[in-house]
């Protein structure tokens, strides 16, 4: 499961890098997503970082409302992924911006 780069995508990612603070984040994800998918990458952080602190599927479903399925994926991509949210959850800890 490997994302193909391409420019526009590049161009994506750089986009995000640019925003400043949580509120241009609002804003400009607002513009760019619609409130699930936005909602939806949110509840996949928080699976994520439940399962990576050792909750069970159940308990990771019941905190979050998420999907057996949206469990599952997320669990193979911290098993078997790219490594992304393990980074990401090991960077919030250390900006104290997660629970640890």
């Amino acid at each position: 499961m490997s994302l193909q780069r391409d420019r526009q995508t590049d161009e994506l990612f750089r986009s995000i890098l640019s925003l400043g603070s949580v509120e241009e984040c609002y804003q400009y994800f607002e513009d760019l997503c619609t409130v699930k998918e936005i909602r939806d990458l949110g509840q996949r952080l928080e699976v994520a970082r439940l399962l990576s602190q050792g909750s069970s599927y159940l308990q990771a479903g019941e905190a979050t409302g998420a999907s057996s399925a949206t469990i599952g994926r997320v669990k193979r991509c911290l098993n078997y992924g790219s490594g992304g949210y393990g980074m990401i959850i090991e960077r919030m800890k250390e900006g104290g911006t997660a629970d640890a």
